[in-house]
């Protein structure tokens, strides 16, 4: 978080972001970090767990059914980002399916890594600037390997259709750099 832009003198919205961030499940080290130490929260993240995904995209089908909504076969609730969960919905997505993820306020200066397919939300509390970077490591291959193939079946016309992380070619250059190494290391590595 690079920049978080406070309005001056508007002391009802310090109230507001106060209330959202302990509404949003934040720990008590957090409030204080916001009330005592004065820092700039510039926004309020829920993050859950991979292994979770197939649970939270039931439970916001189950919930758009209850509305009356359309759940198209070619839109994903989750790639969608058409929800946000605020606490009642948390609160009873904990208790249906047993999935409960990690509230997490970011600070000026904060950064939040968000592990590869972790379903996550972002409420800003101010005006903020963030740089995001997307990244794949070793651990997580298969996995966004997996989002890749998720994403192929959304709509042509969807924003997430198109294979923003490049898994493929992550994987080639990797192989390929690997392969460079090892040939150029070839005559010590067969020295008994």
């Amino acid at each position: 978080m690079v920049y978080v832009g406070i309005p001056k003198g508007q002391v009802d919205q310090e109230e507001e972001v106060l209330k959202t961030i302990q509404d949003g499940d934040s720990d008590e080290l957090t409030i204080k970090r916001f009330t005592e130490s004065r820092e700039k929260p510039g926004a309020l993240w829920h993050i859950y767990a991979a292994k979770d995904t197939e649970k939270i995209r039931e439970f916001l089908k189950k919930v758009a059914e209850e509305q009356g909504q359309e759940n198209p076969v070619d839109h994903d609730p989750i790639h969608d980002q058409s929800w946000y969960l605020d606490r009642s919905l948390r609160k009873r997505l904990h208790q249906e399916y047993g999935v409960q993820g990690w509230a997490i306020v970011q600070f000026l200066g904060d950064v939040v890594f968000i592990p590869a397919g972790a379903p996550h939300q972002v409420h800003n509390l101010y005006s903020c600037i963030k740089v995001a970077e997307d990244f794949v490591s070793p651990e997580h291959v298969k996995h966004c390997f997996w989002l890749t193939q998720e994403f192929r079946y959304l709509s042509h016309t969807h924003t997430n259709h198109e294979d923003k992380l490049q898994v493929k070619n992550v994987i080639y250059h990797a192989v390929k750099d690997a392969v460079g190494i090892l040939r150029a290391n070839e005559s010590s590595l067969s020295r008994p």
